[in-house]
């Protein structure tokens, strides 16, 4: 495992003063009541009228004194066997788009999108669970997740937790769940605040449903953007990005005192020529993998650097997959933990494409031979094969009869992708055709799920109170 270069230990702890100066001097905006209550009953000075509490210095260094007593000394980097990421498949990613292949435009998601793609994650892992994928934009949105939820539950054999992305909405989700006899049937999502400094009230009043609940580790899912949500220098980006972590999780320790403490990094750059983000850039990998290394020694609080997943590529193709396969490989490089190449999504997460997310099985199912176990069966060695062949003078391991009946258990055979090697553009448009029609013969073929009608009228009456409760 490779590191970032900080200079010097002394940097480390300048950065971290930085941090310290910014949530005292500047503080973090709170739009919770809840949490600033909590935050003022651990010291926090709280100004009520404008939401913002501001941290005194000791707060803040007793707390950081605190997590790194509570980290065990760090040994010397060991060696453990590669365990594949698991294949992408149709999760709760929730995208706002949808990529229209006919078109080659993304276009808003819908009710017949979601039930398209729940039926493709089915038959792609009939044994395993599919999520709420896309965004349905023609639903009002407050009821969004729970129209979703009837979808799932309809189309979806084991049917993931709908995105509650308000707290107002879990309590239904709850209920729906329960007349398919699952407990805490809704998600409530990723902690994604409005940065530099602000945890908007979407978000907070999640955080702290979630402190209350205490099923997830405290933490944000931080996004900031070089140069327009924090500052253009790498080193400035950590002194902001480290100041809302501390914020952030003081308050989860001020509402749950013994929450964990975690968090996940997704660091974007800006090209400055044309405005774009990009998550998965040289300079962002850098941003991000800094960030979470300075926290760590810092305060010994881990923090992932988030996956493979957000790439600024806007279309379908090998290219995306590469570049989602480079940013993951960055990824374990630098931290030792591989994450999943990717599940589908462009231009940043925007995006969800069915061609996409096949491709990239594909390379997923590649990405699994360097999982595989080596042994020292007589069999797998074929001694008697490699005397025979000697010098390959006469003949080579082709012609054998242990190639024959190996080759399929050893070799990586893709269903689609052109081993030879990338051929120009109209050869690949050929594969992302061939892909799209497997992509819709997979969701006709769909295996369907048990007969719910009687759950499925019950949760429908749960929405049409929602539409009255909530729409109003």
């Amino acid at each position: 495992m490779v590191k970032v270069n900080f200079a010097d230990d002394a940097d480390v702890e300048a950065l971290g003063e930085a941090a310290f100066a910014v949530l005292e001097e500047t503080g973090m905006r709170f739009q919770n009541d809840e949490m600033l209550r909590a935050l003022k009953t651990v010291g926090a000075r709280v100004d009520e009228a404008s939401q913002v509490a501001k941290f005194p210095r000791k707060l803040l260094a007793d707390f950081v004194d605190a997590t790194r007593a509570e980290t065990s000394p760090g040994g010397q980097d060991q060696a453990t066997p590669f365990e594949a990421p698991a294949l992408p498949s149709v999760t709760g990613s929730v995208a706002q788009f949808v990529y229209d292949f006919d078109s080659q435009e993304p276009r808003p998601g819908t009710r017949a999108d979601l039930i398209e793609f729940t039926k493709l994650g089915s038959a792609l892992d009939p044994n395993g669970s599919v999520g709420h994928a896309v965004l349905l934009r023609d639903v009002p949105s407050i009821l969004e997740p729970l129209e979703a939820a009837v979808i799932l539950a309809a189309h979806a054999e084991r049917p993931e937790p709908p995105f509650a992305w308000d707290v107002r909405q879990a309590d239904y989700l709850e209920e729906m769940g329960s007349f398919l006899g699952l407990d805490r049937w809704y998600s409530l999502g990723a902690v994604c605040i409005a940065h530099p400094l602000c945890f908007d009230k979407n978000p907070a009043d999640r955080y702290v449903r979630m402190m209350k609940e205490g099923h997830r580790p405290a933490g944000l899912t931080s996004m900031p953007v070089a140069g327009v949500s924090a500052p253009v220098t790498v080193e400035g980006f950590i002194v902001v990005a480290a100041a809302e972590y501390l914020a952030a999780w003081i308050a989860g320790r001020a509402l749950s005192p013994r929450i964990p403490l975690g968090g996940s990094m997704w660091a974007g750059t800006t090209d400055m020529k044309t405005g774009h983000v990009s998550y998965s850039a040289f300079d962002a990998m850098f941003y991000a993998i800094a960030t979470v290394q300075f926290l760590e020694e810092w305060c010994g609080v881990h923090v992932s650097v988030g996956g493979g997943e957000y790439c600024a590529s806007k279309t379908p193709g090998v290219y995306a997959a590469l570049e989602k396969a480079y940013k993951a490989m960055t990824i374990v490089a630098f931290t030792g933990e591989h994450p999943q190449i990717g599940e589908g999504m462009l231009d940043n997460g925007k995006v969800l494409s069915d061609v996409q997310l096949l491709l990239e099985r594909e390379f997923g199912i590649g990405l699994g031979h360097l999982a595989r176990e080596i042994t020292a069966r007589r069999d797998d060695i074929a001694l008697d094969e490699i005397l025979e062949i000697g010098f390959g003078e006469r003949s080579s391991h082709v012609s054998t009869d242990h190639t024959a009946l190996n080759f399929r258990s050893s070799l990586w055979l893709p269903q689609f992708i052109e081993r030879s090697g990338w051929a120009g553009s109209e050869d690949e448009q050929v594969l992302l055709q061939r892909l799209k029609e497997k992509a819709g013969s997979l969701a006709v073929e769909a295996p369907s799920p048990r007969d719910r009608e009687d759950e499925l009228v019950k949760m429908r009456s749960v929405l049409e109170r929602a539409r009255r409760d909530l729409a109003s």
